[in-house]
């Protein structure tokens, strides 16, 4: 355990959404969603991943 998930733009630029983690997937897609439906069908939207990050842990 101890994985935390971060969302990341395709294009490697950090915004509003892309560079924040969540302690789960969950909570990291539940902001790709809303974002996505709030763009509807446009061309012009970003492209987002959710990538999972492992915690530096602070054991032995």
């Amino acid at each position: 355990m101890g994985d935390k998930y971060q969302i990341q733009r395709d294009d490697g630029v950090k915004d509003g959404i892309a560079g924040q983690v969540f302690a789960s997937y969950d909570e990291a897609y539940a902001v790709v969603e809303r974002y996505y439906a709030d763009i509807c069908c446009s061309d012009d939207r970003e492209y987002y991943r959710i990538v999972s990050v492992t915690g530096s842990g602070s054991g032995a």
